[in-house]
């Protein structure tokens, strides 16, 4: 078998006294899709975050395809921006708010990363920016500024500027926690497109369903750790532990997972 694109083994990260991961350990498959599930503050948006370094560890080792990176706290030395910007280039983050050029059009949107970060020509950018449009439903919304658009169309144009980047991961944290319930089914939508093209991918989602119909692996976390993993017909449907059981039983009712 081939070796795990993401590899994370000893996470640790704290923000001042409070320790927000404890000893994280996760892989993620090639092609695989990861739910990360629990309650706020158990750290979640956090681990994420730490796989593109958008926050440093503390301590711990992550690889993400063959880059690999140490921490050891304050004696950590912090990769240069060329080789920090690599590893963030093989990962495309999908946000709960989009962050998108408000300035910008949809097209310009989708098009600045692969012009600026990896030096596309215009028509290139261009036309790789059209497709990923149409891919996720809005090749009409191309000459579109952002504030004319509803909140799922921005999630999905959020979604298209991060595939633009051509990840070998994507990460998505709470990407519908900001949308109105009658959005959600769109981006959800697109997210599950993606999963069926065996893009690999780690979810950051309360969308307890969406995670047992698309996951291949599904990772409750409480409290900085993970209380328990596998496949969702076993941590969502016959979850092993008490933690597990009672999280699920407050968002799907007890009878559900008892």
């Amino acid at each position: 078998m081939s070796a795990p694109v993401i590899e994370i083994r000893g996470l640790r990260k704290s923000f001042g006294d409070l320790a927000v991961l404890k000893d994280i350990h996760l892989t993620v498959e090639r092609g695989s899709v990861v739910a990360l599930i629990g309650p706020s503050g158990s750290g979640k948006s956090t681990l994420l975050r730490c796989v593109n370094l958008l926050t440093v560890p503390d301590g711990g080792d992550i690889r993400v395809g063959e880059q690999s990176l140490s921490f050891r706290g304050k004696d950590t030395q912090l990769p240069t921006d060329k080789v920090l910007a690599g590893f963030r280039a093989r990962t495309g983050m999908v946000f709960q708010h989009f962050n998108l050029f408000p300035h910008m059009t949809v097209l310009q949107n989708v098009m600045e990363g692969p012009v600026t970060v990896l030096r596309k020509s215009r028509p290139e950018a261009e036309a790789r920016a059209r497709a990923l449009l149409a891919k996720v439903g809005l090749a009409e919304r191309a000459d579109m500024y952002p504030d004319r658009m509803s909140g799922g169309q921005k999630q999905r144009v959020a979604i298209a500027r991060a595939l633009a980047m051509e990840p070998g991961v994507m990460l998505f944290d709470e990407a519908t926690s900001a949308l109105d319930p009658e959005l959600v089914a769109e981006v959800l939508g697109v997210i599950q497109s993606l999963a069926r093209e065996g893009m690999t991918m780690i979810l950051v989602t309360h969308e307890i369903a969406f995670a047992r119909e698309v996951a291949d692996k599904v990772v409750f976390m409480r409290d900085g750790v993970v209380v328990e993993s596998g496949p969702p017909s076993q941590v969502i449907d016959n979850p092993e532990q008490e933690a597990t059981r009672s999280f699920l039983g407050r968002i799907l009712g007890r009878a559900q997972v008892a």
